[in-house]
């Protein structure tokens, strides 16, 4: 789910949608980069992406 309430650029909320970042679509963290910290690795349907940590704090999870 993107949130779109978040200060952040509207091309980066619009690109993210555009991956497939969008409500309702399942979302698995996958793991961090060292340290714990960034690229978050994150996987929709099949396929992952790579997040900074400025993008992944645009997206809300709901754990179910």
């Amino acid at each position: 789910m993107v949130a779109a309430t978040v200060d952040i650029h509207a091309s980066v909320l619009r690109r993210l949608a555009d991956l497939g970042f969008i409500a309702g679509e399942p979302l698995q963290l996958l793991r961090r980069g060292p340290g714990g910290r960034e690229p978050l690795a994150v996987q929709i349907g099949e396929t992952m992406f790579a997040l900074r940590l400025v993008e992944a704090r645009c997206i809300q999870v709901e754990l179910q």
